[in-house]
């Protein structure tokens, strides 16, 4: 059994606190619960941060039994926590504990779900704090990129992909060759988003010219299987057969941003913003917007609306001083 936890402990990438683990059949439960229920390794990782933090300070007071915990104890951690951590990063926490603690709840463990009633710290968003580029900014970066190389193309493809889709890097960044592909005359792509989603869109003919342009001049368009947006290591400027990582398109933004001489601290988020927002501008319905951008909720997809900054910047130059 030591040994069949230890290697659950590795598939979920977290080791347990003493708290969770006073017995093998508790602690396989709480393994079940990173390694099984978790799908998405960013998630897995902050809430098995989460549960560690919250074993810490139960130990620091003495409750080295998940039987003894109540609602009390966990309202004064998420108490302790407000002082130190952000509103959002604290809701995270608590909703990390309740998750893991319904799993402890239907497997036995505990008899009641201790954080289930514990309320977390106000926190309400009208507006998203991503960096969002203007159109003439997000323009004048497109343009700037020399493409007389495969780089080149990659670059300008890879960010036209995320403006003209409203795609979140993650998707772009798993995207194979075949991914591409032709229908009713038209370009199309294939994203696979968050939670095994597939999600089909239409190209905008700039991103169907870039895309082509990419793949021709990559000499990658029969190669369905390979990944679409590949790392071009050293400075020969040619690809290789791996893909790109966050990191890696962040700091290859940071570099277009600067040579185009754009100001605006954009991220990978901005040009997902960037193309929602002016969508909007231009007449489009924010049901429509958020079915593009493959949201849940309107709600979510109303905090990449920044058409009202245009509106606030209008009025305050109206201080004629």
């Amino acid at each position: 059994m030591d040994k069949d936890l230890r290697a659950a402990e590795k598939r979920a990438g977290t080791a347990l606190p003493a708290l969770y683990a006073p017995d093998p059949g508790t602690a396989e439960r709480v393994l079940e619960f990173f390694a099984a229920k978790i799908r998405n390794k960013n998630t897995r990782k902050a809430y098995a941060l989460a549960a560690g933090g919250f074993a810490a300070w139960c130990e620091g007071r003495g409750i080295g039994d998940l039987t003894l915990v109540r609602p009390l104890h966990v309202a004064a951690y998420i108490e302790e926590l407000s002082k130190t951590v952000s509103a959002p990063s604290v809701k995270l926490k608590l909703a990390a504990l309740r998750m893991l603690f319904d799993h402890l709840v239907t497997g036995q463990v505990v008899t009641q779900n201790p954080a289930s009633s514990v309320k977390g710290p106000k926190h309400v968003v009208k507006k998203g704090k991503t960096p969002v580029l203007s159109a003439v900014e997000a323009r004048e970066l497109l343009a700037a990129i020399d493409c007389g190389s495969p780089v080149g193309l990659r670059d300008r493809a890879m960010i036209g992909t995320m403006v003209y889709t409203f795609a979140r890097v993650g998707a772009v960044t798993r995207m194979r060759v075949e991914d591409v592909y032709l229908q009713g005359r038209r370009t199309w792509v294939r994203l696979h988003e968050k939670g095994g989603k597939r999600h089909d869109m239409p190209c905008h003919h700039k991103l169907e010219e870039y895309l082509e342009e990419y793949l021709d001049g990559a000499g990658i368009d029969v190669d369905g299987k390979g990944f679409l947006f590949r790392t071009a290591p050293g400075h020969a400027g040619e690809l290789s057969n791996l893909p790109m990582a966050q990191q890696d398109v962040y700091r290859m933004i940071g570099r277009r941003a600067e040579d185009a001489g754009v100001r605006t601290r954009v991220s990978c988020h901005s040009f997902r913003a960037t193309g929602i927002t002016e969508y909007l501008r231009n007449g489009g319905k924010l049901e429509v917007a958020q079915q593009m951008a493959n949201h849940e909720s309107a709600r979510t997809t109303g905090l990449y609306d920044r058409r009202n900054d245009l509106i606030s910047l209008d009025e305050v130059e109206r201080i004629l001083i």
